[in-house]
């Protein structure tokens, strides 16, 4: 207590400075600096489990694809160990950025077909507008004939959006089901892609837009991010078993089978029966001492 009570003492206690000039600024390095100023673009990950061979120009013409089986392409190393096999199948090429006017009615696209793509669960549509074909995601309803909107316009008074418009989350109701959501205006589409997930439009604070993402999670986006409206399609893809082994093969997914296997031989585990059961007796009682009785004559 003593020696407690001489290091209280020593203790001085000043204000905190309120002058800008006085206060102590943590020095931040250079690399750190990179980090947060040159930040990688979405995009960017390997998957090894397959390369799409991209042409210069966008197009619909199915793309070639080469299969990785969870390979490095450059040194063939095993990388992903549950990626192996699978049937390979063409590449849709996805255009991620629904564009659209600023200013007056909206773009007005005709579905032509809706497909499925092996090389994702959700189904995609083949959109036409003017002179210019694309793909997109297939929504929940999308069927071919369907007339979808496109627009990058706020107005005053929200939207009563369809499924497959594509608005400004500023623009679209509370409640509005949304996939293909802009991380950052002029990005592409990269959130909430995978069948049957969508997002929900919870509230607006100021310009942001509050929206809960299929992981129940909530974040604030510009009410610039555009988005497309409805729910993605293929909804029944998480609950439809598999049903067997070979069709699991040709999903691309490596069998766990044979990984484990009991070792013999001379280093290796041995199986050896169990010891005889030891039947340990109580203890021996001790004999009685004799007693000597003496007698005085």
């Amino acid at each position: 207590m003593a020696n407690l009570a001489k290091l209280f003492q020593r203790l001085s206690v000043t204000t905190l400075a309120t002058d800008v000039r006085y206060t102590c600024v943590r020095p931040i390095s250079l690399k750190s600096l990179e980090i947060y100023l040159n930040k990688p673009k979405p995009g960017g990950g390997k998957s090894f489990r397959r390369i799409v061979h991209y042409p210069t120009e966008y197009t619909v013409e199915p793309l070639r694809v080469t299969n990785l089986a969870g390979r490095d392409p450059e040194t063939g190393r095993l990388i992903a160990k549950g990626i192996g096999g699978g049937i390979k199948h063409k590449y849709h090429w996805i255009k991620w950025v629904r564009d659209g006017p600023l200013e007056g009615p909206p773009q007005v696209e005709k579905v032509i077909d809706v497909i499925d793509d092996g090389c994702r669960t959700a189904k995609v549509a083949l959109v036409a507008v003017g002179n210019e074909m694309k793909y997109i995601l297939a929504t929940e309803n999308m069927k071919a004939g369907d007339l979808i909107k496109t627009s990058r316009l706020i107005p005053r008074i929200p939207v009563r959006a369809n499924e497959g418009d594509a608005y400004p989350l500023g623009a679209l109701q509370v409640g509005t089901l949304v996939h293909c959501l802009e991380k950052y205006p002029g990005q592409p589409c990269h959130l909430i892609h995978s069948a049957g997930s969508y997002g929900t439009v919870l509230r607006k604070v100021g310009d942001l837009v509050v929206v809960q993402l299929p992981s129940k999670q909530e974040f604030a986006f510009q009410q610039t991010c555009m988005a497309t409206v409805g729910r993605v399609s293929n909804i029944a893809h998480s609950k439809t078993p598999i049903g067997s082994a070979q069709k699991n093969r040709e999903l691309g997914n490596r069998p766990r089978s044979g990984l484990w296997q009991r070792k013999d031989g001379r280093h290796g585990r041995k199986v050896r029966r169990l010891p005889p059961m030891r039947v340990i007796p109580p203890p021996a009682e001790k004999a009685p001492e004799p007693l000597k009785l003496t007698l005085k004559v």
